[in-house]
């Protein structure tokens, strides 16, 4: 499609900048909010899930979240000096990083103070090593990338399925961890199985927009089966206000533990390169060619989104492909659109109400939820080593086999490393940076050839 002519000989109007008429804004925007809301409140319901929070703060974190992505994705598609790839791009919670956010937050010695300094951290790297991507991806050729990614896809797993079953197998109490008394109960596995398959029946026979928002459905599903069986708790949403602003340095001010802010790093390096891929496709989709001046801006945003969420008390942010896929099938090229969606994401994290609603999803439905999204991640990391040569280059097959094996160790043996100097074992036990670090390094020692790690090797490998 050609660029719009505009009326009085003004300059033409490219799709992509071309502002709608308001109602077509807000329904459009509407469109792209439902698309990634379920993905959005994940995260924040697992995190703090996970880190056994209670309600009021676990609804905090799904408000200030929603509030991040808003502002984020405003960034990212209207653009600050140079800052904001001005693409219609949706920006949310990134998946990639739970896994390092829950081992952090949930050691009693660092906490959430800890995550948000290395989120601080992290966000700082990405918006220094932005214009300097090119180079970064030398060391993380789709071997690399792809074992990272299907390393913490697994990690997440554990998450995943303990869920399904109602939460942790064990509980604390005064004489020390006794078994969960809920955990495998036949109707909490009944209704993450009805949520599992309610994603699945979404995805097998509908197409577009139904299909986009299958776990979304799927998690409505569930929560009414258990509502129908006096299995949820509405309680704080009564007391709760219906508004109430996003307070920055909620959870205390951040403080910065050195090995979180490294593996976070290495997780948005991973993200930076992801990002590049996305970023590339919806030029092509657009029909406005990313340069690498566009490609800085918008990992710049990436960078100040970590450094929001930081702020704003939540975690690392990036381009949902699924809204990416959502411009294509729509057609609709207008990145007022995602800036219009960024608007309503503001307002909607600003209604503790919502939050709290969100926050009473008993943890077997997100469960069921977990197992498809965590299961995609995984299989991300799959699709990527499928651009790999394993056929003429078998050493290929070692780097992953090796550090899938590494990354897997604190996951299977929490206590393999336990007699090494604390420092090396606090290194070895985050199975993400092991994983990171042998592939990097195996990839170094087996493909010594500087065009295995070039970004047009790359390019045409992806192509």
């Amino acid at each position: 499609m050609t660029p719009h002519h505009a009326p009085h000989g003004k300059p033409p109007v490219h799709p992509v900048d071309e502002v709608l008429p308001p109602l077509r804004l807000a329904a459009l925007g509407l469109q792209h909010v439902l698309v990634m809301y379920a993905g959005a409140i994940a995260v924040p319901l697992i995190i703090g899930g996970a880190l056994k929070l209670p309600k009021d703060q676990i609804a905090f974190l799904i408000a200030a979240d929603l509030f991040c992505c808003g502002l984020v994705t405003m960034i990212q598609s209207v653009g600050i000096w140079k800052i904001g790839i001005r693409l219609p791009v949706m920006m949310g919670v990134t998946f990639t990083a739970i896994a390092p956010i829950i081992a952090t937050g949930s050691n009693p010695a660092l906490g959430l103070p800890a995550v948000f300094g290395a989120v601080m951290v992290a966000g700082v790297f990405t918006y220094v090593a932005a214009p300097y991507v090119s180079r970064l991806i030398r060391w993380f050729p789709p071997v690399v990338t792809g074992t990272v990614v299907l390393i913490i896809g697994i990690s997440l797993m554990r998450v995943g399925i303990n869920w399904a079953a109602g939460g942790n197998p064990t509980i604390a109490s005064p004489t020390g961890p006794v078994p969960n008394p809920a955990y495998g109960l036949p109707a909490n596995l009944g209704i993450a199985a009805a949520v599992l398959l309610t994603v699945l029946v979404m995805i097998a026979f509908f197409k577009g927009f139904l299909c986009n928002v299958a776990v979304l459905i799927g998690i409505t599903v569930g929560f009414v089966i258990a509502l129908s069986m006096g299995k949820v708790s509405f309680s704080g949403v009564h007391t709760a206000h219906w508004v109430e602003l996003i307070t920055p340095f909620h959870f205390g001010w951040p403080t910065f533990d050195a090995m979180t802010s490294v593996t976070l790093c290495v997780v948005m390096v991973v993200i930076m390169i992801e990002g590049v891929g996305q970023f590339l496709a919806l030029g092509e989709i657009v029909e406005r060619p990313v340069t690498p001046d566009d490609l800085a801006r918008g990992l710049r945003a990436d960078g100040v989104g970590a450094l929001v969420g930081a702020v704003f008390n939540t975690f690392t942010y990036t381009s949902y492909a699924q809204n990416v896929g959502l411009v294509q099938v729509t057609g609709v090229r207008s990145r007022w659109v995602c800036a219009t969606a960024g608007g309503m994401l503001i307002v909607l994290g600003c209604l503790p109400k919502l939050a709290f609603f969100a926050a009473s999803i008993p943890q077997y439905v997100l469960g069921g939820a977990a197992l498809v999204m965590f299961g995609m991640v995984a299989a991300t990391g799959v699709r990527i080593l499928g651009h790999v040569d394993f056929v003429e280059n078998k050493k290929n097959a070692y780097i992953v086999a090796v550090s899938i094996a590494m990354g897997m160790i604190p996951l299977v043996a929490d206590r393999f490393f336990v007699q090494l100097p604390e420092l090396v074992a606090k290194f070895c036990q985050n199975g993400i940076l092991l994983g990171t670090l042998c592939a990097v390094l195996l990839n170094l020692l087996f493909n010594t050839r500087a065009e295995a790690g070039a970004p047009e090797m790359l390019a045409k490998k992806i192509a």
